[in-house]
């Protein structure tokens, strides 16, 4: 079962966006069992998207949807690393499958400033949490440990490493457009010799 989950995941996640073509509610519902699934064991990620970078975080690619329907990243955090502030556009579910993250959301202030909303949540193995521009698109995340590697796996109702976003210097209100492409820039075939 291990070399098939992610198979698994693929192919149920593209027979949902062909029942429920961009209905985000649909689309959320119906992907988060999916999610779950895939991250409730840690046995079937390979190593090259597993692997951590000393000094940046990693968000390597491990399907992009031909239709730029939705995409699935591991996310791989090295000790200590985080991200800036920063926005999707998409709607998203983040898996955690090894390690634990922290994830702060903020939110515009009248005066055009981001401020910290709400607790910082922390997620642990299995834990999912979910973003969307409909309810919250907005957050830092950061590697729960100083010592180890985490790894979550995220979901996103696009293609992520083309769709133009944004980095927000919270104090000041600015707004820096960016696209995050992928770490990995050859992306191996995962599932070499399984079936449909």
């Amino acid at each position: 079962m291990a070399r098939n989950r992610l198979l698994h995941f693929v192919a149920a996640m593209t027979r949902l966006v062909e029942a429920h073509p961009g209905n985000e509610a649909l689309l959320m519902a119906g992907a988060l069992p999916l999610m779950r699934d895939l991250v409730s064991a840690d046995d079937w990620l390979p190593e090259a998207m597993a692997a951590a970078h000393p000094r940046y975080y990693q968000q390597h690619l491990l399907y992009g949807d031909p239709l730029d329907r939705f995409s699935l990243v591991s996310f791989v955090w090295g000790p200590g690393q985080k991200t800036p502030v920063h926005d999707h556009t998409v709607w998203g579910l983040i898996g955690m499958l090894r390690g634990s993250e922290c994830g702060q959301a903020y939110a515009r202030s009248a005066d055009g400033t981001l401020a910290p909303c709400g607790p910082e949540l922390r997620l642990l193995p299995g834990d999912i949490d979910q973003v969307s521009p409909t309810f919250g698109d907005i957050h830092v995340v950061r590697n729960a440990h100083d010592d180890r590697c985490s790894i979550s796996i995220h979901l996103y109702g696009g293609n992520i490493g083309r769709i133009a976003r944004h980095v927000f210097i919270p104090d000041t209100g600015e707004v820096k457009p960016f696209v995050s492409g992928y770490s990995n820039q050859l992306v191996p075939n995962l599932w070499a010799g399984e079936p449909a």
